[in-house]
């Protein structure tokens, strides 16, 4: 479940000032796990407008659970939340709190865009030392860069092109890329959709059989929602599918 956040979220945003004003207030996105035939989850994206620190924000909530057999003997809650600034794209506040099996870790991460700093806290261990880290400019975390990328131009997502950022994930940031590959029409549970290929450089060799084994497939409409990510992995694949959705900014355009 874990990976699958890192793919989903990670797939994602790019130079410039697209903003998430596009998203509808209310949104959700619900998403089915698989791992190969095995039904191992669900993962559901929320997105409410607030304010934070005097400034509107958009307030996401990512929540990742496994399901059925799989529950029975390796139970995963993974809760993600960020606060997005709606001026600039940008988070203002993040927090990852995890619990996989024995493994749980609670860390928040307050930034400055401004200044290119983060305060990091350790919300597990109270008496851990606060961490105030120099980052690059126009950080974006986990869930951040998803609804940025949602909110970039068709000009920006063309085919061929190939968008960098750096990503802020646990206590550290990390340089990503990603790539335009084309354009295809997708099944999906609704009906085929028009759908952008993304396909994102991964650290190969670990976790992921090579540095491209990961696809992404969105509405190629002004929605940009995945429909559909796949991930091949160096001991079978990991398949997410969208299960349900609400409240979009405009319908998406299915077809049989």
């Amino acid at each position: 479940m874990k990976k699958f956040f890192l793919m989903l979220v990670l797939l994602i945003s790019t130079i410039g000032m697209a903003q998430p004003s596009n998203i509808n207030s209310g949104e959700v996105l619900r998403y089915r796990v698989h791992y190969g035939i095995i039904n191992a989850g669900t993962a559901t994206l929320t997105a409410t407008r607030t304010t934070y620190a005097g400034q509107p924000h958009l307030y996401v909530r990512g929540n990742g659970q496994t399901t059925g057999a799989l529950k029975a003997f390796f139970r995963v809650n993974d809760i993600y939340e960020s606060y997005i600034n709606l001026n600039t794209g940008l988070p203002s506040f993040y927090v990852r709190n995890v619990s996989e099996g024995t493994y749980t870790q609670n860390l928040s991460a307050k930034f400055n865009q401004k200044a290119n700093t983060v305060m990091l806290v350790d919300r597990k261990h109270p008496g851990a030392p606060i961490q105030n880290i120099s980052i690059p400019a126009r950080m974006q975390d986990m869930l951040s860069a998803f609804y940025y990328l949602r909110s970039l131009d068709p000009n920006q997502l063309r085919v061929g092109n190939v968008i960098r950022m750096n990503v802020w994930i646990d206590d550290n940031y990390f340089p990503f890329a990603l790539r335009v590959a084309g354009t295809e029409v997708r099944e999906t549970k609704f009906g085929k959709v028009n759908a952008l290929k993304i396909v994102p450089t991964v650290l190969g060799g670990r976790v992921f059989k090579n540095n491209e084994s990961v696809t992404m497939w969105v509405t190629n409409d002004i929605n940009h929602v995945p429909v559909e990510i796949r991930a091949e992995l160096r001991v079978g694949a990991l398949t997410a599918s969208l299960d349900s959705y609400a409240q979009l900014r405009a319908p998406i355009q299915f077809f049989r």
